[in-house]
Protein backbone atom coordinates (compact mmCIF):
# COMPACT_ATOMS: atom_id res chain seq x y z
CA UNK A 1 0.00 0.00 0.00
CA UNK A 2 1.28 3.39 -1.02
CA UNK A 3 0.99 5.34 2.01
CA UNK A 4 0.17 9.25 2.68
CA UNK A 5 2.31 9.99 5.22
CA UNK A 6 5.14 7.83 4.08
CA UNK A 7 7.86 8.68 6.44
CA UNK A 8 6.36 11.95 8.34
CA UNK A 9 4.46 9.91 11.08
CA UNK A 10 6.31 10.30 14.63
CA UNK A 11 4.67 7.48 16.73
CA UNK A 12 4.66 7.57 20.61
CA UNK A 13 4.85 4.41 22.40
CA UNK A 14 3.69 3.82 25.78
CA UNK A 15 5.07 1.59 28.17
CA UNK A 16 5.01 3.14 31.57
CA UNK A 17 3.85 1.75 34.63
CA UNK A 18 0.90 2.61 36.58
CA UNK A 19 0.75 3.22 40.70
CA UNK A 20 -0.16 -0.03 41.87
CA UNK A 21 2.11 -3.27 40.82
CA UNK A 22 1.07 -4.77 37.80
CA UNK A 23 -0.30 -8.79 38.26
CA UNK A 24 1.20 -9.52 34.90
CA UNK A 25 4.17 -8.41 35.77
CA UNK A 26 4.83 -9.72 39.28
CA UNK A 27 3.80 -13.23 37.85
CA UNK A 28 6.68 -13.01 35.39
CA UNK A 29 9.01 -11.62 38.06
CA UNK A 30 9.93 -8.50 35.95
CA UNK A 31 10.01 -4.47 36.67
CA UNK A 32 7.19 -3.54 34.54
CA UNK A 33 4.70 -4.95 32.52
CA UNK A 34 6.23 -4.33 28.95
CA UNK A 35 8.80 -6.72 29.75
CA UNK A 36 6.86 -9.37 30.56
CA UNK A 37 7.69 -12.61 27.89
CA UNK A 38 5.34 -13.69 25.60
CA UNK A 39 6.26 -16.06 23.91
CA UNK A 40 9.72 -15.83 24.99
CA UNK A 41 9.75 -12.29 24.10
CA UNK A 42 9.36 -9.24 25.85
CA UNK A 43 6.22 -7.43 24.96
CA UNK A 44 7.24 -4.64 23.95
CA UNK A 45 9.66 -6.27 21.42
CA UNK A 46 6.76 -6.98 19.09
CA UNK A 47 4.42 -3.18 18.84
CA UNK A 48 8.27 -1.65 18.86
CA UNK A 49 9.40 -3.62 16.01
CA UNK A 50 6.75 -3.29 14.22
CA UNK A 51 6.29 0.82 14.31
CA UNK A 52 9.65 1.07 12.95
CA UNK A 53 9.58 -1.13 10.06
CA UNK A 54 6.95 0.89 9.22
CA UNK A 55 8.01 3.24 6.69
CA UNK A 56 4.92 5.88 7.43
CA UNK A 57 6.27 6.46 10.69
CA UNK A 58 9.87 7.72 10.51
CA UNK A 59 10.34 8.06 14.66
CA UNK A 60 9.54 6.11 17.87
CA UNK A 61 9.09 7.67 21.13
CA UNK A 62 8.92 5.25 23.83
CA UNK A 63 7.33 7.24 26.30
CA UNK A 64 8.08 5.74 30.48
CA UNK A 65 8.60 6.56 33.72
CA UNK A 66 12.10 4.77 33.58
CA UNK A 67 14.08 4.44 30.26
CA UNK A 68 16.95 2.56 31.82
CA UNK A 69 14.09 -0.53 32.66
CA UNK A 70 14.74 -1.06 28.99
CA UNK A 71 17.67 0.34 27.76
CA UNK A 72 19.30 -2.31 30.39
CA UNK A 73 17.54 -5.38 29.83
CA UNK A 74 19.42 -7.78 27.52
CA UNK A 75 15.61 -8.34 25.61
CA UNK A 76 15.14 -4.66 25.27
CA UNK A 77 18.67 -3.19 24.50
CA UNK A 78 18.40 -3.07 21.04
CA UNK A 79 15.79 -0.29 21.22
CA UNK A 80 18.56 2.34 22.50
CA UNK A 81 20.03 1.78 19.86
CA UNK A 82 18.02 1.64 16.80
CA UNK A 83 18.18 4.93 14.85
CA UNK A 84 14.14 5.31 14.21
CA UNK A 85 14.11 5.30 18.07
CA UNK A 86 14.02 7.55 21.01
CA UNK A 87 13.10 7.47 24.84
CA UNK A 88 11.15 10.22 26.76
CA UNK A 89 10.85 10.59 30.34
CA UNK A 90 6.81 10.64 31.34
CA UNK A 91 5.10 12.67 33.80
CA UNK A 92 2.25 12.20 36.14
CA UNK A 93 0.09 10.83 32.67
CA UNK A 94 -0.51 10.10 29.57
CA UNK A 95 -3.03 13.04 28.82
CA UNK A 96 -0.09 15.38 30.68
CA UNK A 97 2.94 14.00 28.97
CA UNK A 98 1.41 14.26 25.69
CA UNK A 99 0.45 17.77 26.30
CA UNK A 100 4.16 18.63 27.15
CA UNK A 101 5.50 16.38 23.89
CA UNK A 102 2.85 18.67 21.64
CA UNK A 103 4.48 22.11 22.99
CA UNK A 104 7.96 20.85 21.42
CA UNK A 105 9.18 22.62 18.35
CA UNK A 106 10.79 19.07 17.11
CA UNK A 107 7.91 17.28 17.38
CA UNK A 108 5.63 17.88 14.31
CA UNK A 109 2.30 16.66 13.83
CA UNK A 110 1.03 13.60 13.30
CA UNK A 111 1.57 11.62 15.76
CA UNK A 112 0.03 8.14 16.72
CA UNK A 113 -0.12 6.74 19.70
CA UNK A 114 -0.46 2.69 20.77
CA UNK A 115 0.79 1.00 23.79
CA UNK A 116 3.44 -1.43 24.69
CA UNK A 117 0.90 -4.35 24.93
CA UNK A 118 -0.49 -3.82 21.88
CA UNK A 119 1.46 -7.40 20.80
CA UNK A 120 -0.40 -8.24 17.66
CA UNK A 121 0.00 -5.00 16.04
CA UNK A 122 1.23 -4.98 12.80
CA UNK A 123 1.88 -3.43 9.28
CA UNK A 124 -1.89 -4.37 7.73
CA UNK A 125 -3.39 -2.58 11.16
CA UNK A 126 -0.83 0.71 10.17
CA UNK A 127 -1.98 0.70 7.38
CA UNK A 128 -5.42 0.79 7.69
CA UNK A 129 -5.18 2.96 10.32
CA UNK A 130 -2.77 5.38 8.88
CA UNK A 131 -4.92 5.52 5.70
CA UNK A 132 -8.06 6.10 7.29
CA UNK A 133 -7.05 8.12 10.10
CA UNK A 134 -4.42 10.97 7.77
CA UNK A 135 -6.63 14.07 7.37
CA UNK A 136 -8.47 14.08 11.12
CA UNK A 137 -7.60 16.35 13.88
CA UNK A 138 -7.79 13.17 15.92
CA UNK A 139 -8.93 9.74 15.14
CA UNK A 140 -9.33 6.37 17.50
CA UNK A 141 -9.10 3.23 15.92
CA UNK A 142 -11.97 1.00 17.16
CA UNK A 143 -13.04 -3.02 16.41
CA UNK A 144 -16.65 -3.79 16.81
CA UNK A 145 -17.62 -7.01 18.70
CA UNK A 146 -19.30 -8.97 15.82
CA UNK A 147 -15.17 -8.18 13.88
CA UNK A 148 -13.90 -9.74 16.90
CA UNK A 149 -16.24 -12.82 18.03
CA UNK A 150 -16.36 -14.34 14.64
CA UNK A 151 -12.57 -15.26 15.14
CA UNK A 152 -12.41 -15.21 18.81
CA UNK A 153 -15.58 -16.15 20.38
CA UNK A 154 -14.38 -16.61 23.99
CA UNK A 155 -12.09 -13.52 24.19
CA UNK A 156 -13.50 -11.07 26.63
CA UNK A 157 -12.93 -7.09 26.37
CA UNK A 158 -14.71 -3.96 27.51
CA UNK A 159 -17.47 -2.53 25.31
CA UNK A 160 -19.10 0.47 24.23
CA UNK A 161 -23.08 0.07 23.21
CA UNK A 162 -23.97 2.24 20.22
CA UNK A 163 -26.90 1.65 17.42
CA UNK A 164 -24.44 0.69 15.05
CA UNK A 165 -22.91 -2.13 17.12
CA UNK A 166 -21.33 -2.94 20.08
CA UNK A 167 -17.43 -1.36 20.18
CA UNK A 168 -14.15 -1.94 21.68
CA UNK A 169 -11.29 0.41 21.92
CA UNK A 170 -7.85 -0.98 19.99
CA UNK A 171 -5.80 1.44 21.39
CA UNK A 172 -4.54 3.40 18.47
CA UNK A 173 -4.94 7.04 18.67
CA UNK A 174 -4.19 9.81 16.18
CA UNK A 175 -3.57 13.14 17.04
CA UNK A 176 -3.19 15.09 13.54
CA UNK A 177 -2.35 18.71 14.60
CA UNK A 178 -2.63 21.38 17.94
CA UNK A 179 -6.91 20.95 17.50
CA UNK A 180 -6.19 17.48 19.89
CA UNK A 181 -5.14 19.62 22.78
CA UNK A 182 -8.47 19.82 24.33
CA UNK A 183 -9.46 16.38 23.63
CA UNK A 184 -6.39 15.53 25.02
CA UNK A 185 -6.96 17.72 28.11
CA UNK A 186 -10.44 15.87 28.48
CA UNK A 187 -8.72 12.81 28.58
CA UNK A 188 -6.25 13.91 31.34
CA UNK A 189 -9.67 15.06 33.27
CA UNK A 190 -11.27 11.24 32.89
CA UNK A 191 -7.97 9.36 32.11
CA UNK A 192 -8.27 7.61 35.50
CA UNK A 193 -11.92 6.26 34.39
CA UNK A 194 -10.99 5.03 30.69
CA UNK A 195 -12.51 1.79 31.64
CA UNK A 196 -15.79 3.77 32.71
CA UNK A 197 -17.35 3.81 28.94
CA UNK A 198 -20.19 5.89 30.82
CA UNK A 199 -17.98 8.53 32.04
CA UNK A 200 -15.97 9.28 29.30
CA UNK A 201 -19.25 9.67 27.39
CA UNK A 202 -20.39 11.63 29.87
CA UNK A 203 -16.92 14.19 29.88
CA UNK A 204 -18.55 14.91 26.15
CA UNK A 205 -21.54 15.92 27.16
CA UNK A 206 -25.37 14.87 28.84
CA UNK A 207 -26.33 14.40 24.55
CA UNK A 208 -23.76 12.11 24.23
CA UNK A 209 -24.24 9.88 27.34
CA UNK A 210 -28.12 9.73 26.55
CA UNK A 211 -27.61 9.13 23.17
CA UNK A 212 -25.55 6.43 23.46
CA UNK A 213 -27.63 4.87 26.95
CA UNK A 214 -30.84 4.56 24.76
CA UNK A 215 -28.96 4.07 21.05
CA UNK A 216 -30.06 6.58 19.93
CA UNK A 217 -26.39 7.89 18.58
CA UNK A 218 -23.69 5.64 15.74
CA UNK A 219 -20.32 5.74 17.16
CA UNK A 220 -19.52 7.70 13.87
CA UNK A 221 -22.25 9.99 14.50
CA UNK A 222 -21.16 10.18 18.12
CA UNK A 223 -17.18 11.17 16.92
CA UNK A 224 -18.91 13.72 14.37
CA UNK A 225 -20.94 15.33 17.00
CA UNK A 226 -17.69 15.31 19.34
CA UNK A 227 -15.78 16.99 16.20
CA UNK A 228 -17.96 19.74 15.88
CA UNK A 229 -18.17 20.68 19.57
CA UNK A 230 -14.58 20.84 19.52
CA UNK A 231 -14.18 22.76 16.41
CA UNK A 232 -12.02 19.87 14.56
CA UNK A 233 -11.81 16.69 12.36
CA UNK A 234 -12.70 13.47 14.48
CA UNK A 235 -12.79 10.23 12.96
CA UNK A 236 -13.31 6.50 14.00
CA UNK A 237 -11.28 3.61 12.57
CA UNK A 238 -13.02 0.51 12.46
CA UNK A 239 -10.13 -1.78 12.16
CA UNK A 240 -10.77 -4.63 9.47
CA UNK A 241 -8.92 -7.02 11.57
CA UNK A 242 -9.98 -8.53 15.20
CA UNK A 243 -6.78 -9.09 16.55
CA UNK A 244 -6.15 -5.15 16.90
CA UNK A 245 -8.37 -5.26 20.18
CA UNK A 246 -6.57 -8.18 21.77
CA UNK A 247 -3.77 -6.52 24.12
CA UNK A 248 -2.02 -8.74 26.95
CA UNK A 249 -3.91 -7.06 29.75
CA UNK A 250 -4.50 -10.16 31.97
CA UNK A 251 -3.14 -14.02 31.74
CA UNK A 252 -6.10 -14.97 29.46
CA UNK A 253 -5.23 -12.25 27.17
CA UNK A 254 -1.66 -13.71 26.87
CA UNK A 255 -2.50 -17.28 26.18
CA UNK A 256 -4.94 -16.12 23.69
CA UNK A 257 -1.92 -13.73 21.99
CA UNK A 258 0.35 -17.07 22.03
CA UNK A 259 -1.75 -19.11 20.50
CA UNK A 260 -2.51 -16.96 17.51
CA UNK A 261 1.34 -16.27 17.09
CA UNK A 262 1.96 -20.07 16.21
CA UNK A 263 -0.76 -20.05 14.23
CA UNK A 264 0.17 -20.59 10.67
CA UNK A 265 -0.72 -17.11 8.92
Amino acid sequence: MTDPAASTVTAILLAGSRPVPDPLAQAAGVAAKPLVPVAGIAMIDYPARALVAHPAIGRVLILTQSPGLYTGAPATAWLADHPKVAFETSGAGIASSLLALMDRADLPFPLLLTTADHVLLDSAMLDQFIAQATGADIAVAMVERATLLARYPASRRTWLKFRDGWWSGANIFWFGSAKARPIIALWQDVEQDRKKGWKILAAFGPFALIGAALRLLTLRGGMARIGRRFGLVARLVAMDKAEACIDADKAEDVALIESILASPA
